[in-house]
């Protein structure tokens, strides 16, 4: 890619075999790729922006496949790193009519545990406009942990936004460990997404949007945005004020990645010029229309169903 990227996620790709039947009946599973920064990733440059992908592969048997898959989508990968080792997996398995959803993930000792300091190269973080990553990212390993703050402190001295998701999940790793994580970059970060069931003890032993916000701002974090499944919808504070947005479609098949799809469709409208309130706008309805397929990448929609949608709500 020689055009310098709108957004660069730092991440580890995963394989994903999915099938729409329990995995006691699936006769076979459907092949595709996954893992949460890269979710954001192809979200965002299925919308048009000029996406770059920092993380490393397994030299296994889907090494050409992950790679050929990501040029063909224009991904720049310039900075993935194959290395000898495996690639993580999940199974998604949705069960009788899609109701029964089951996740089963294998990843550990993957090559991307290997993301180091010396991934992180400097005029690359500088050449973005947006550097985006997740609590995800960080658990792999200390290296990666040491990563992401590199990167997140190179943008930050160089006026590059910073973007971060906690994604805490509590079979990954410790609610302290995570804390630690997020302290590690919270300096340095200027939006934060997060899920107000599954992170808020990790920002602020609260479940009080208002307090979470507040608290976010005044260390410093000038964007927030509150997913709340009880509301059915997104608060964003940015410049001083709060909104609420609902989600475009309440009505879903399959969520798996559908918060890494609003992400991604979030920094699109960022990098963009759009306001926070407009990029959570396009947000939903990216992750509206995601969820009505299988799977968390193959079923991200692309630029003409959103705009079409986002520019006759906003006409």
């Amino acid at each position: 890619m020689e055009e310098k990227p709108d957004i660069i996620t730092i991440g580890e790709s995963l394989i994903e075999l999915s099938t729409p039947y329990s995995l006691t009946n699936a006769q076979s599973l459907n092949k595709y790729y996954g893992g949460d920064t890269l979710t954001t990733a192809i979200s965002a440059l299925k919308l048009g922006s000029k996406v770059g992908y920092i993380s490393r592969i397994g030299m296994d048997c889907f090494k050409d496949y992950l790679l050929e898959s990501w040029q063909e989508a224009g991904l720049d990968i310039s900075h993935v790193k194959p290395q000898q080792g495996i690639n993580g997996i999940y199974m998604l398995a949705l069960g009788q009519d899609c109701s029964e959803k089951q996740l089963y993930l294998y990843r550990r000792k993957t090559a991307a545990a290997n993301l180091s300091l010396e991934d992180i190269s400097p005029e690359y973080i500088k050449s973005a406009s947006i550097i985006y990553t997740t609590g995800i990212t960080q658990s792999l390993s200390i290296s990666a942990r040491e990563a992401v703050k590199y990167a997140f402190k190179i943008a930050k001295e160089n006026s590059v936004t910073t973007a971060y998701d906690p994604n805490y999940q509590k079979q990954i790793w410790t609610l302290e460990e995570a804390k630690e994580a997020f302290e590690d970059i919270a300096e340095y970060t200027d939006i934060l997404f997060f899920n107000i069931k599954h992170d808020s003890q990790i920002l602020l032993d609260s479940s009080s949007v208002d307090n979470l916000i507040k608290h976010l701002w005044d260390r410093g974090i000038s964007t927030i945005i509150v997913k709340t499944d009880v509301e059915k919808g997104y608060y964003i504070g940015s410049s001083g004020k709060t909104e609420f947005i609902k989600f475009y479609n309440e009505e879903k098949i399959d969520d798996t990645g559908a918060g890494d799809c609003f992400n991604g469709g979030f920094l699109h409208g960022i990098s963009t010029g759009m306001s926070a309130f407009k990029a959570a706008n396009l947000g939903t309805i990216t992750a509206g229309l995601q969820v009505q397929g299988i799977g968390a990448i193959k079923s991200i929609p692309n630029r003409e169903e959103v705009y079409k949608i986002f520019k006759g709500q906003n006409d």
